[in-house]
């Protein structure tokens, strides 16, 4: 059992899966995740969000053992993704006086989870309706579209908690050794916490900014002295930091001045350009540089890098008259998740017919705010001497811009 005391009448009952390689079936979480559930116990009893069906057995002694013999009054729900609402059912069968409380979005899609019709202990809310629970009181905060339609926030004015949803998610179990954790393993750090927690936001919320960006308008109306998100640990100091991040994430400002090179490369000659290109970079400016090749390294933290610096390359060769697939697979996520105010170089390569810096700047034109830097350099099947001075030219150009 996994119980830890956020505040004498808060507790955490969630669990880590730290056997679960790919969140949502595609995210690469080493260090596991955390399915993040509450207890506000006082004179009226409230489970905030249950957990994963992965961890369905452990949360209910979590649960049991919180509750020390009381039965709960009130499940609020405030994302039904399966991770947190895949145990609505079990909680709402196991105590069947208990209500649940949701937005009126989410009510129609709790009938298509579970295909139980439990609208008669339903109790669905607005912006601004309240729950008290005795000495607590939660606020219904509406956040719809972070990042799904029916998701709610809900605060607690008395001990002054907002529960944020996927809201400050993190990649990472609590019981891991990961960065931006304190030694108890359950509350944040400073140092460490965003690396995880921006490749969360960009690539699970990142689409969504101008959502996020009006629940923040809602937060800062607030006395925030905690943040309890479903996934990743407790926010309870310099939260100044923290919402900052977010502010920035969500109205897609670079969070660093730098260069992210982003290349794939059929037979190695794309792949020299590339890194030749960084090590003049490097060599001629103290400019940040990031490279990845996207053939090899994780392509989710590919896409946090691109939306974490201000400056992109994109290289890659022509293949079949267009451009080498993974890079379109690249630049694809880029733009569903509304990359924009950035300044991009291109590098292309191609034996007869080059097209891949013609089709990569069409992709990147369809973005908001988006400058094309040049010289545009096409490599001609292999790194010439030319290719080099076209290379130093492009990086004179990146670095001035």
């Amino acid at each position: 059992m996994d119980i830890k005391t956020i505040t004498p009448s808060v507790k955490y009952i969630g669990c880590d899966d730290t056997d679960l390689d790919l969140f949502e079936g595609q995210y690469e979480i080493p260090e596991g995740i955390s399915y993040n559930s509450y207890l506000i116990v006082d004179e009226k009893i409230a489970i905030m969000d249950t957990v994963d069906a992965r961890k369905t057995n452990e949360w209910l002694e979590n649960l049991d053992a919180a509750l020390e013999g009381r039965t709960p009054d009130y499940l609020v729900v405030h994302h039904l993704e399966p991770d947190h609402a895949a145990n609505v059912k079990v909680a709402m069968d196991k105590y069947p006086t208990m209500k649940c409380y949701t937005s009126v979005k989410a009510l129609p899609m709790m009938k298509r989870f579970f295909d139980v019709d439990f609208e008669d202990r339903i109790v669905t809310v607005k912006e601004g309706d309240t729950l008290s629970l005795g000495q607590h009181t939660l606020t219904f905060v509406m956040a719809p579209m972070v990042h799904w339609p029916e998701v709610m926030m809900s605060y607690e004015s008395s001990e002054k908690i907002l529960f944020a949803a996927d809201g400050f998610g993190k990649f990472g179990a609590l019981s891991a050794a990961t960065e931006g954790m304190a030694e108890d393993k359950l509350h944040a750090t400073v140092d460490g916490w965003a690396c995880e927690a921006r490749r969360y936001y960009f690539n699970i919320v990142g689409k969504y900014g101008a959502m996020v960006q009006a629940v923040l308008k809602k937060a800062a109306t607030l006395d925030i002295k905690i943040i309890c998100s479903l996934h990743g640990p407790i926010l309870d100091h310099d939260l100044g930091y923290y919402i900052g991040l977010y502010d920035t994430w969500s109205s897609y400002k670079p969070e660093n001045e730098g260069i992210f090179i982003a290349y794939c490369s059929l037979h190695g000659n794309t792949e020299e350009a590339a890194i030749k290109l960084s090590n003049i970079l490097k060599d001629s400016s103290d400019v940040k540089v990031s490279i990845a090749d996207l053939r090899r390294d994780d392509l989710h933290e590919c896409v946090e890098d691109a939306f974490r610096y201000d400056r992109i390359v994109l290289a890659a060769p022509t293949y079949d008259g267009g451009v080498m697939p993974i890079m379109a697979d690249f630049i694809h996520h880029l733009k569903i998740k509304a990359y924009q105010n950035r300044k991009v170089a291109l590098i292309e390569n191609g034996s007869w017919a080059p097209m891949a810096a013609k089709i990569m700047r069409a992709d990147m034109e369809t973005c908001k705010n988006i400058t094309i830097i040049e010289p545009i350099v096409t490599v001609e099947s292999t790194v010439k001497e030319k290719t080099v001075e076209d290379l130093k030219a492009l990086a004179q150009a990146l670095i001035e811009a």
